[in-house]
């Protein structure tokens, strides 16, 4: 993408998380109803409302981009361009009325995640990241946080229950063993405490591309790491197990032992 391509896809991208933070403040702490998908997760209707706002104005503005949504499904995936969208990751906490979930959004050309955005509409914070910025928290330039050991470290995840995948419970053991604290921070937002310099270390597995694309560009541009527990770099076509860092020598840390045989 051009320099000008990307700043526009920026601009856009900010516009469809006003549009979902509009849905989101309509119904967060109402009494809307919560219903069970296949694979067990809530959904509810602002999730659905907020992705439909946001898929409307993608086909309205780019109808030959293609458009991946965890409520909606897919459309035009095999696209040069593609925005993942999760409208609201975390709807455990939307639910309970804790502001911790977020709107994700990404743009990835041929795969790769090139702009990322996290978007907590009730507290009014976002973080927005593309290939080759500073990530920004509300227009302001952030950081992750040095943190050379595990030791030293404060590992999160979004919860031990969630990690899927042979072996996974144990991978995340071993690297709890060594950390030196643990908090659990959930979904997007624990990545949003990562690139501003209060988390060192999250782990997780079991993600889908609306969960982990939009992590890539915030998360590097903040001077952090993020890939999958193999070390490669995160694209649509990852596996799901993610483990992301403030520091590359606590990731190297990380994925040594979540490599290492139980």
């Amino acid at each position: 993408m051009t320099a000008d391509a990307l700043s526009e896809a920026v601009t856009f991208a900010e516009t469809l998380a006003d549009a979902a933070g509009d849905v989101a403040r309509r119904y967060f702490r109402t009494n809307v109803s919560v219903e069970t998908k296949g694979d067990a997760s809530p959904v509810t209707r602002a999730d659905r409302e907020a992705e439909a706002a946001m898929r409307a104005l993608i086909t309205e503005r780019y109808p030959e981009d293609g458009i991946l949504g965890e409520e909606h499904g897919d459309d035009r995936v095999h696209a040069d361009r593609v925005w993942v969208l999760d409208p609201i990751d975390g709807t455990r906490s939307f639910v309970t009325g804790v502001p911790l979930f977020g709107t994700l959004i990404s743009l990835a050309v041929e795969g790769v995640p090139v702009v990322g955005l996290i978007d907590q509409p009730i507290l009014r914070e976002r973080w927005v990241g593309v290939a080759g910025r500073p990530t920004t928290f509300n227009g302001t330039p952030v950081r992750s946080r040095l943190c050379p050991t595990l030791a030293g470290a404060t590992l999160s995840t979004t919860g031990v229950e969630f990690l899927e995948g042979p072996g996974a419970i144990e991978a995340f053991a071993r690297v709890r063993a060594a950390a030196g604290q643990f908090r659990s921070v959930p979904d997007c937002y624990g990545y949003a405490m990562l690139v501003s310099g209060f988390v060192d270390l999250i782990v997780e597995a079991g993600m889908k591309p609306w969960d982990y694309c939009a992590l890539r560009p915030v998360v590097e541009g903040a001077g952090g790491i993020v890939s999958d527990w193999d070390g490669r770099p995160l694209s649509l076509s990852s596996d799901g197990r993610v483990a992301a860092a403030g520091d590359e020598r606590c990731h190297a840390a990380a994925l040594k032992l979540l490599q290492a045989a139980g």
